[in-house]
Order: C-alpha cells, then sequence, then structure tokens
C-alpha cells in the first residue's frame, strides 16, 4: 500500500540513510539544518511502512524551490516518483504555489527526462555547480495563471 507521510526532525536519521544510499547530497548536519528551516516542507513516500521516497521543498510566499526529491533505486522506474511528483504539484496549488523551481545535473539525463514530462522546463543554467563540475540546469513549472 503507498501512502504519504509528513516528515519531520524526529526523522532525520531515515532522511539520512536513503539519501546515503541514493544520490548523497547532504549530511547528517545538513539534514538537521534543512529539516529546522522556516518554509520547508518535507514529504515521504511509504510502501507499506517504508520510506520508499522523500521531497523536500521550500515555500516562499507564492513560489516553491525542490531541494531534494529521490525515490530508492529498487523502487525506481515503476510509478513511484510520479506518483510522488503528482502529490507534490497537487500540495503545492493547495498552498496556492504559481511557480516550482528545482536543479538537476546537465549530465542526469534520467531526471531531465522524468522532470520534463511534469512540464519543467529549463530557465537557466549555473555553471560548474556540481562537486563533479557538471552544470546544473535551473528548472521551472509553471502551475497556476492569474
Amino acid at each position: 500500500m503507498i501512502s504519504i507521510k509528513k516528515i519531520n526532525e524526529k526523522d532525520i536519521d531515515l532522511c539520512y540513510e536513503l539519501d546515503s544510499n541514493t544520490i548523497s547530497l547532504w549530511t547528517k548536519k545538513q539534514w538537521d539544518n534543512e529539516l529546522k528551516k522556516d518554509g520547508i516542507k518535507v514529504i515521504g513516500l511509504l510502501l507499506s511502512n517504508l520510506v520508499i521516497g522523500i521531497c523536500v521543498f521550500h515555500v516562499i510566499l507564492d513560489e516553491a524551490q525542490i531541494n531534494f526529491f529521490v525515490v530508492d533505486q529498487k523502487y525506481r522506474k515503476q510509478g513511484f516518483g510520479s506518483y510522488l511528483m503528482s502529490y507534490l504539484i497537487k500540495q503545492c496549488e493547495k498552498l496556492n504555489i504559481n511557480k516550482l523551481f528545482l536543479e538537476v545535473s546537465h549530465s542526469n539525463v534520467t531526471a531531465e527526462k522524468f522532470y520534463s514530462r511534469f512540464d519543467f522546463y529549463t530557465v537557466g543554467k549555473r555553471k560548474n555547480y556540481y562537486k563533479d563540475g557538471s552544470d546544473a540546469l535551473l528548472k521551472e513549472k509553471i502551475l497556476t495563471t492569474k
């Protein structure tokens, strides 16, 4: 059974473990800092009681930035990422978010294809942004029109 759970500071070990086993983006201290920031929302995707995906997003007025989005490698290409992204988009619409932003490495072709399926478009680039020297593509999705 698939469900969504709000993640909070007490779940830091869970977040760090999934991150360490996938993209290794943040240290445990960085996770701790992220979970304490104002405007940060964290949702977990559960299969039965196992967290298989996490999304961290930062709401600022009528915009949101996805800071972290991952699904455990064992569960990729099975629709779980799409389920989590669809849920995120619905939550943002309920919060009256107009634009959703994210960054992705230009070398991460799989993630780029995934985000394009949800109508994220490249609006900028940050040169040599990642540790490996790859560029970050800045992507935007328009959610509502006013």
